[in-house]
């Protein structure tokens, strides 16, 4: 079964984890054992975690030696933010709407 790739990135930023690693590879390169630092789960469940991240598009790795950094890839993260773009215009409109009701709401009060 293949999914999107909207998807996908969803399903991979669904985990507080792996957030967290695209934060941290959102200021540079990093490495396996780095980016396990700050968590208390083995290097085989980040490994799991950066399959998951690499499967979705939102990270690369390469080899350097012994050395194998991940970096974080953007343009899903683009597709994201284009996605929730539509549903901001929507919220605003709400929020436009509310506030020439309470405008509305507060004049009638102020009239009587």
């Amino acid at each position: 079964m293949t999914t999107d790739q909207l998807s996908a990135t969803f399903a991979a930023l669904a985990d507080p984890t792996r957030r967290a690693i695209l934060a941290r590879l959102a200021t540079g390169e990093a490495g396996v054992n780095e980016l396990a630092e700050p968590f208390s789960v083995s290097l085989q469940a980040i490994s799991k975690h950066l399959k998951v991240l690499e499967r979705a598009g939102l990270i690369t790795r390469s080899r350097n030696a012994q050395w194998r950094p991940c970096r974080i890839e953007a343009a899903p993260l683009g597709d994201v933010a284009e996605w929730v773009e539509q549903y901001r215009r929507f919220w605003e409109g709400g929020f436009d709407r509310m506030e020439r009701h309470l405008a509305e709401l507060q004049k009638d009060r102020t009239d009587d």
